[in-house]
């Protein structure tokens, strides 16, 4: 196990080199200036501030100073590979860091609460619709997960915020600051993943129903609801387990337009604003966040299914 831990982090490490390079050149080539404004700045500033960010300087230069390879301006040498990403040129004074710093832990809470709410409602769903195939407890959850995969998060947060928000007053519109404000956010996030989690669980377990193992349980005297729920489930869930690693790192990346619809102060909407002002440094950082965050949920997950299939930790 220490093996596959050790070897999945070193070849995390070209992968993101690999990503930063792809995500500076294309921050660099795209149209438009981090100091575009509503209102035209003239020649002599806009030379200053491009100057002062190293931004005249040829492209071979401006990413050896991203990497830290060549010195900045003020002659450190600082950069990618000494773990600082420098500047924002949108919100003078701060570093990316700083500004990363306090966007994290709302999109990872918002992110978390959003991944109880689909596991919980998915493998509950899951596991009723495969106990007794092709009844009423099969067709009425899998019924209800066709259409919430046809439900975006954009349709579905507006709907929470008209029937919990508007006509039953009962949570705030927007906003981070009080429990309540938590709710319909990671409700919108959970209730569109918790469909593909609920078919995705009754498909595995349909597969195991039928297995030897759960045959012998059965022979063995143990009540058939035991044997479903325990010995089934166990072998059942390791699908979903695969699933979650880049379910989890899309909860999180994907809550651009949770984040926007509900005015959360979290990464995700951070980095939208971030894309649309041109400010390179900060959407590489962004970038590199939720790389790093799938590599480490997919790791995860990888660990949480050897540790429930002997098999695979044998292998």
């Amino acid at each position: 196990m220490t093996k596959l831990i050790l070897r999945r982090l070193l070849e995390t490490i070209p992968v993101l080199l690999l990503l930063a390079t792809l995500a500076f050149f294309m921050m660099r080539s795209a149209p438009g200036s981090a100091f575009d404004r509503e209102k035209e700045v003239p020649d002599h500033v806009r030379a200053a501030y491009e100057a002062q960010y190293g931004l005249n300087d040829p492209l071979i230069v401006q990413y050896g100073r991203f990497l830290g390879v060549w010195p900045r301006p003020n002659g450190q040498y600082l950069g990618l590979l000494q773990g600082d990403l420098g500047v924002s040129t949108t919100y003078t004074g701060w570093t990316v860091a700083e500004l990363m710093g306090a966007k994290i832990p709302v999109s990872l809470e918002l992110g978390l609460y959003a991944l109880i709410i689909a596991v919980l409602i998915g493998v509950t769903m899951g596991v009723l619709a495969a106990w007794r195939p092709h009844s009423w407890t099969d067709h009425l959850p899998m019924s209800l997960a066709m259409l919430g995969i046809c439900l975006p998060t954009f349709v579905i947060g507006p709907l929470l915020i008209l029937a919990f928000s508007l006509e039953l007053p009962w949570f705030n519109v927007s906003g981070w600051e009080f429990p309540g404000d938590r709710v319909l956010p990671s409700l919108t996030l959970g209730l569109f993943y918790a469909p593909y989690l609920a078919r995705l669980t009754r498909g595995s377990m349909l597969e195991v129903r039928n297995a030897d193992f759960m045959r012998t349980a059965l022979a063995k005297g143990v009540s058939g609801w035991r044997v479903y729920a325990v010995h089934g489930l166990r072998n059942g869930i390791l699908p979903v387990i695969s699933f979650l690693g880049p379910a989890a790192a899309g909860l999180i990346s994907g809550s651009f337009v949770v984040e926007t619809i509900f005015r959360i102060p979290g990464l995700g909407r951070f980095f939208v604003e971030a894309a649309i002002n041109r400010d390179a440094m900060l959407v590489i950082g962004c970038a590199l966040f939720y790389a790093a965050l799938l590599v480490l949920l997919n790791l995860a997950a990888e660990i949480l299914q050897a540790t429930l299939n002997p098999k695979l930790r044998f292998a």
